[in-house]
Protein backbone atom coordinates (compact mmCIF):
# COMPACT_ATOMS: atom_id res chain seq x y z
CA UNK A 1 0.00 0.00 0.00
CA UNK A 2 0.95 3.54 -0.72
CA UNK A 3 -0.25 7.18 -1.49
CA UNK A 4 0.40 6.23 -5.46
CA UNK A 5 -2.38 6.25 -7.71
CA UNK A 6 -3.87 3.21 -8.45
CA UNK A 7 -2.59 3.55 -12.47
CA UNK A 8 0.58 4.01 -11.05
CA UNK A 9 0.21 0.87 -8.87
CA UNK A 10 -0.89 -1.00 -11.46
CA UNK A 11 2.17 -0.24 -13.76
CA UNK A 12 4.57 -1.31 -10.77
CA UNK A 13 2.19 -4.71 -10.74
CA UNK A 14 2.78 -5.06 -14.41
CA UNK A 15 6.53 -4.37 -14.68
CA UNK A 16 7.39 -6.58 -11.95
CA UNK A 17 4.74 -9.62 -12.70
CA UNK A 18 3.32 -9.19 -8.96
CA UNK A 19 0.63 -12.28 -8.49
CA UNK A 20 -1.43 -9.79 -6.14
CA UNK A 21 -3.17 -6.32 -6.51
CA UNK A 22 -1.21 -3.42 -4.24
CA UNK A 23 -3.71 -0.85 -2.34
CA UNK A 24 -3.92 2.77 -2.83
CA UNK A 25 -4.03 4.76 0.19
CA UNK A 26 -4.33 8.52 -2.04
CA UNK A 27 -5.49 10.45 0.49
CA UNK A 28 -3.43 8.42 3.60
CA UNK A 29 -6.20 7.53 5.97
CA UNK A 30 -4.59 4.78 6.56
CA UNK A 31 -1.42 5.14 7.07
CA UNK A 32 -2.81 8.10 9.48
CA UNK A 33 -4.50 4.93 11.08
CA UNK A 34 -1.24 2.76 11.20
CA UNK A 35 1.08 5.75 12.39
CA UNK A 36 3.70 6.24 9.34
CA UNK A 37 2.42 9.59 8.03
CA UNK A 38 5.28 12.23 9.19
CA UNK A 39 5.37 15.39 8.59
CA UNK A 40 8.77 16.50 6.67
CA UNK A 41 10.35 19.90 5.95
CA UNK A 42 12.09 20.44 2.82
CA UNK A 43 13.73 23.89 1.55
CA UNK A 44 10.90 25.51 4.07
CA UNK A 45 8.17 23.61 2.53
CA UNK A 46 6.28 21.29 4.49
CA UNK A 47 4.49 17.79 3.54
CA UNK A 48 3.06 14.47 4.78
CA UNK A 49 5.16 11.69 3.37
CA UNK A 50 4.46 8.02 4.72
CA UNK A 51 7.41 6.02 7.11
CA UNK A 52 8.46 3.08 5.04
CA UNK A 53 7.27 0.39 7.04
CA UNK A 54 5.68 -2.87 6.60
CA UNK A 55 2.58 -4.68 8.57
CA UNK A 56 2.28 -8.60 8.67
CA UNK A 57 -1.11 -9.69 8.98
CA UNK A 58 -2.53 -12.88 9.82
CA UNK A 59 -5.32 -14.54 8.01
CA UNK A 60 -7.27 -13.54 10.79
CA UNK A 61 -6.54 -10.11 10.83
CA UNK A 62 -4.74 -9.67 13.55
CA UNK A 63 -1.80 -7.51 13.14
CA UNK A 64 1.64 -10.11 14.17
CA UNK A 65 4.44 -7.87 13.68
CA UNK A 66 5.07 -4.38 12.50
CA UNK A 67 8.72 -2.94 11.12
CA UNK A 68 9.55 0.25 10.74
CA UNK A 69 12.34 2.38 8.88
CA UNK A 70 12.91 -0.48 6.57
CA UNK A 71 14.77 -0.87 3.54
CA UNK A 72 13.89 -2.62 0.54
CA UNK A 73 17.28 -4.12 -0.10
CA UNK A 74 16.70 -7.51 1.79
CA UNK A 75 13.42 -6.70 3.13
CA UNK A 76 11.51 -9.44 1.43
CA UNK A 77 13.47 -11.93 3.09
CA UNK A 78 13.23 -10.36 5.96
CA UNK A 79 9.02 -10.45 5.52
CA UNK A 80 8.98 -14.04 4.70
CA UNK A 81 11.31 -15.23 7.82
CA UNK A 82 8.46 -13.59 9.63
CA UNK A 83 5.68 -15.45 8.23
CA UNK A 84 7.49 -18.19 8.09
CA UNK A 85 8.07 -17.95 11.82
CA UNK A 86 4.25 -17.20 12.32
CA UNK A 87 2.87 -20.09 10.62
Amino acid sequence: MSPDPVGRHAQFVSALGLPYRLLADTDKAVSEMYGVVKETNRLGAKSRTIRRSTFVVDEQGRLQECMYGVSPKGHAEEVAACIRQAE
